[in-house]
């Protein structure tokens, strides 16, 4: 709060020892304590009255709600955060770890089942011959009205 260091500290005690003189001094040092612990007092009187006051509002409830909606597991950041992590972690030249393995293989297998099924049924649309196009009618150009 104040930025006093020592050397200020000395040059104001020196002061005060040469205007109010070494008699009345510890006087006026002990009214500095007491004047300084009321202040103190009627701080932390405020400081409860204050915390009072947010205890009775639900300060705190709601920050606590805050807290837990803005947490990192419920907006699903910590999903992003895994995947990131294993993206760093990826190393192309070496092989994968033995469960990476196995889900590299399942996914594999997946691709080439979907591009088979794919090919199939591109082959089964080949097959079937393209059906008629619909005639459409010709518009009408006769004359219309009273002639």
């Amino acid at each position: 709060m104040f930025d006093i260091g020592m050397t200020e500290l000395l040059v104001i005690g020196v002061v005060a020892l040469i205007v109010v003189g070494p008699k009345d001094l510890p006087g006026m040092f002990r009214t500095l304590g007491r004047f300084t612990g009321r202040m103190k007092s009627m701080a932390r009187e405020f400081q409860r009255a204050m915390d009072n006051a947010a205890d009775e509002a639900g300060v705190k409830d709601v920050a606590k709600d805050l807290k837990s909606a803005t947490s990192s597991k419920n907006l699903g950041l910590d999903a992003l955060n895994n995947a990131a992590d294993k993206f760093d972690n990826w190393q192309p030249g070496k092989a994968p770890k033995t469960g990476d393995a196995a889900r590299a293989a399942e996914t594999a297998k997946s691709v080439t089942d979907r591009a088979d099924e794919a090919a199939k049924l591109g082959a089964e649309t080949a097959a079937k011959p393209d059906p008629a196009p619909a005639a459409t009618p010709e518009p009408d150009t006769s004359p219309k009205g009273d002639s």
